[in-house]
């Protein structure tokens, strides 16, 4: 029977040096160059590190740990190392032993045969964090996983050498037209002179002409909102290459109509449904919300303007002496809700709601809620765009029917549609 099918299960701690001897070359640090330099511990350990889990890798391979019995005659064995030099992120170079087998079948996967550099533990840290983890939970973790004591501010330094590639996206180059963007905000809690704030953080995703998803920007608000700030987010597109927008999906941003008209005065808003609906059910009883809302259905599920127009109507005699304010939110609105009659079906669907950046949100709350209150703006753009990279790896295909779509808009906005 080969050794190969037996499930040996290797532990890396078994190959790394004794936690004393961590500590005792963790204590020779005098400064933060002496640890984290290119010739400093963290540089060692890491070799040590790598070494460790590439004995582990090939103990799984020969399916039993070193010096066992198991061994004997087993048709494949160890078979010494042979040296390789790699070079880390932080520019160290590393010299590994790298564990070889008599039948020159094993294939590392830590190192690979031809790689000359890795990060991997700074990737696994930025994974991590980028997971929601704190410091201390990533310094528990690479202690329980590598033997490896990293403080807090080792860790922080490593995420924080992502920010140049948060500024660059931010700052990026965009596509000249986009189709469809969605607007919405998400909210965080900001230490600020040792007070607790409340910060708007507004997101701007597009459907570009491929069909396909992607986020524009994240705009952490300094305080101010309304139509000031959004004239800045808007006029930041502009200046990053954006000449049109044919159809704008926000959730009644305050002042985001006007501001967006003074840059893009062709772009088309429409106003979130699902939202006005939410927010007119405010001044509706329990008891008759279900007529009411069947009533709603009438009107955003009529087969053109004229007809939706014509249920308001009838919506306004039916409970506008009960619930005017309900009534007059639609009213008020409408020329913003009415928008999408003016499309096909399958742009009806795209624009009627902001569901799709309000999932998107969704997935950064999911991991940014672990965080209850954030030291800086920089940490709010750091661990955001983290997660934003782990988001749009799904993103790879166009929205459904998207061929069909872009014929659509090509004949709905001839004269600006790129030929």
């Amino acid at each position: 029977m080969s050794t190969k099918n037996k499930k040996t299960k290797a532990n890396v701690q078994d190959y790394m040096p004794a936690p004393d001897e961590v500590l005792k070359e963790l204590s020779r640090a005098e400064s933060m160059d002496d640890f984290f330099g290119k010739e400093g511990i963290f540089a060692r350990l890491f070799a040590q590190t790598m070494e460790a889990m590439l004995e582990a890798e090939m103990t799984e391979h020969l399916g039993y740990e070193r010096y066992s019995a198991m061994g004997r005659n087993s048709g494949n064995s160890r078979n010494g190392h042979s040296k390789k030099r790699l070079r880390s992120t932080v520019g160290a170079e590393l010299e590994l032993e790298i564990p070889r087998d008599r039948q020159g079948e094993f294939d590392p996967q830590i190192v690979r045969k031809y790689e000359s550099s890795s990060n991997e533990v700074e990737d696994k840290i930025l994974s991590m964090y980028a997971r929601g983890l704190s410091t201390r939970d990533i310094r528990d973790m690479l202690t329980e996983m590598y033997g490896m004591e990293v403080s807090a501010q080792t860790i922080s330094n490593i995420t924080e050498k992502v920010m140049p590639l948060v500024e660059a996206w931010q700052s990026r180059a965009l596509d000249r037209i986009y189709p469809i963007i969605y607007l919405d905000a998400i909210h965080f809690n900001l230490k600020k002179d040792h007070k607790i704030e409340n910060r708007a953080v507004y997101v701007v995703l597009a459907l570009g002409l491929d069909g396909k998803k992607d986020v524009l920007g994240h705009w952490v608000s300094d305080g101010s909102e309304g139509a000031s700030f959004w004239l800045g987010v808007v006029t930041d597109l502009k200046n990053r290459g954006v000449e049109d927008i044919f159809i704008a999906a926000i959730d009644g941003l305050t002042g985001f109509k006007e501001a967006i008209h003074s840059v893009f005065p062709k772009v088309a808003i429409q106003r979130c449904i699902v939202h006005q609906i939410r927010n007119s059910l405010k001044y509706v009883t329990w008891a008759d919300r279900k007529a009411f809302t069947a009533d709603l259905k009438k009107i955003y599920q009529a087969s053109t303007r004229e007809e939706g127009e014509v249920k308001l109507l009838e919506l306004g005699e039916t409970w506008g002496d009960k619930y005017a304010m309900a009534v007059r939110s639609w009213d008020n609105n409408w020329d913003d809700l009415a928008t999408f009659f003016d499309y096909t079906s399958e742009i009806r669907r795209l624009i009627y709601t902001t569901n799709p950046i309000e999932g998107y949100n969704r997935q950064l709350r999911k991991v940014t809620k672990t965080k209850s209150v954030f030291p800086t703006y920089r940490a709010i753009r750091k661990l955001l765009w983290l997660v934003h990279s782990n988001i749009i790896k799904k993103w790879t295909m166009p929205v459904p029917n998207w061929a069909l779509i872009l014929n659509q808009l090509a004949i709905r906005f001839e004269g600006r549609f790129p030929l």
